[in-house]
């Protein structure tokens, strides 16, 4: 049976460590403060928003909160991340989404400061990632690299697929495991005989946003899978894109959801967060 990586655990291990540093800083005369901004009242959106603001008051930064309603125009939006941009006080700025349709996501991702995107999705921060300079990373992959250093999983030279290739979580990913040098094969709805492109994976990540899409014959024995995923199977209870119960028998390690890879999304986003500090130096 499958090791289970435990999310939760990891992602406190992080925490504590990031408490640390933002007192060290706070010490040495320099708070830091994160902005979220949330348009309607999406219920996922007001859980995601609820858990950042715990995640700051745990590890001692401050946290701004801006809660407009859903019918706020894209230019209000534009023009509070402007003043957001120029204020010195605050370091990180994240724009919680989706957005209402009626407010372009890609405008508003690129209106924030990259100096300030602690999310990792400003075109300056992807472009950064993929030439290897310093910058934001998206918040997902970047748990999930932590997860398998911290869970004693080596990389280096491993064969990894990732399935999806969502700017998100698929593309950044892919680069993130290359610069820990893995051998990477990024999968996709597309992809033809997927099935024996994602049973070479020594690691597999999961990313399709389809409940239980990934069986045990998508799965090499000993691997280690990574379920991205956070969907609702037919009786509304949670699950991934991995049907866990079918998976677990055959691999090496497994994450489960929740209380995987979720956990460790709002841990570097809190890192990300205290890394700012560097950057705008």
């Amino acid at each position: 049976m499958a090791a289970i990586i435990d999310g939760k655990a990891i992602s406190l291990q992080i925490k504590d460590e990031l408490k640390e540093k933002a007192a060290a800083l706070k010490a040495a005369g320099t708070n830091v403060t994160l902005a979220v901004i949330q348009v309607g009242s999406n219920p996922a959106s007001c859980v995601y928003v609820r858990n950042k603001k715990k995640g700051c008051e745990y590890i001692g930064i401050g946290s701004l909160s801006y809660e407009l309603p859903e019918e706020t125009t894209q230019e209000e939006l534009l023009t509070l991340i402007e003043e957001l941009n120029a204020r010195v006080d605050v370091n990180g700025i994240l724009v919680q989404l989706p957005l209402p349709t009626h407010i372009d996501e890609d405008t508003v991702i690129r209106a924030i400061d990259p100096k300030k995107d602690v999310d990792g999705f400003h075109p300056q921060s992807v472009g950064a990632l993929c030439i290897g300079q310093p910058g934001f990373v998206s918040c997902t992959p970047a748990g999930i690299i932590q997860l398998l250093k911290r869970s004693g999983i080596e990389i280096a030279g491993k064969e990894c697929v990732v399935l999806g290739r969502s700017n998100i979580v698929g593309k950044p990913m892919a680069l993130l495991l290359l610069r820990e040098n893995a051998t990477v094969t990024i999968a996709h709805s597309k992809t033809k005989d997927l099935k024996e492109v994602t049973k070479r994976a020594d690691i597999l990540i999961v990313a399709v946003g389809r409940p239980k899409l990934v069986t045990r014959d998508y799965v090499k024995e000993g691997a280690v899978v990574i379920d991205v995923g956070i969907n609702r199977d037919e009786n509304n209870k949670m699950c991934g894109d991995v049907d866990f119960d079918d998976v677990a028998p055959v691999c090496n390690a497994i994450t489960p959801v929740p209380g995987g890879v979720g956990p460790m999304t709002i841990a570097m986003l809190l890192n990300n967060c205290i890394e700012s500090v560097k950057l705008q130096g």
